[in-house]
């Protein structure tokens, strides 16, 4: 049984009626996805969410949508929110990203976070012997995927940043310069990354998973 449950439109406070009308016409939809009605149990943060979530994940701007959409799937999949997950397939065909895109979005994310516990680990340790030790670690799954170079630097460095790893979020952020990634766009995937906690956090905290 789940904390809170989805506000039926009849339910609705008058600052949520107003989110569901915009999120139909935003989405041009007739039914409001169940995904938003949970966030109606609280109408501030449905307003805010939904205005982030357009802005800074399906909306234009120094990032296409299509990088966007695939670093919120990352975080969603670090988050292990399969509602996100699911309802996220739905922009995907829009944005030209298929099934197999979406998976290699969260391989990748997957083993970036494999290789931030190692390095915190290091800078946790107190010891600077660990950090003359081997990685050890296979990553070919970095340069082996259909993705390209700037995709993978911006979901690894997103998920550094939400993994609180230090020297790997330093090292992406120096990494996507040198593929030509501006100081904005690498901005604005964070901005898209802290949404999509955002709207993963709370659906996990009313027991929605």
């Amino acid at each position: 049984m789940t904390f809170v449950a989805p506000v039926a439109d009849q339910d609705a406070s008058e600052k949520a009626a107003q989110a569901y009308a915009r999120i139909r016409e935003v989405f041009e939809v007739d039914e409001i996805p169940e995904i938003f009605r949970y966030f109606a149990s609280v109408p501030a943060l449905l307003h805010d969410f939904f205005m982030n979530f357009r802005k800074f994940v399906l909306g234009d701007g120094k990032l296409d949508q299509k990088r966007k959409l695939l670093i919120a799937v990352a975080v969603a999949g670090q988050a292990g929110s399969r509602p996100w997950l699911r309802y996220l397939e739905t922009f995907a065909e829009a944005r030209d990203i298929s099934r197999t895109e979406m998976a290699e979005a969260l391989a990748v994310g997957a083993t970036n976070s494999m290789y931030n516990v190692l390095f915190k680990f290091r800078e946790l340790s107190g010891s600077d012997v660990f950090n003359g030790m081997g990685v050890g670690l296979r990553a070919h799954t970095f340069q082996a995927t259909s993705l390209d170079d700037q995709t993978v630097e911006l979901i690894n460095l997103s998920l550094s940043d939400i993994n609180g790893c230090k020297p790997c979020t330093a090292a992406h952020v120096a990494k996507a310069r040198q593929t030509k990634i501006s100081d904005e766009a690498i901005h604005e995937a964070i901005q898209c990354a802290a949404t999509m906690i955002c709207g993963t956090q709370f659906l996990r905290s009313v027991g929605v998973n």
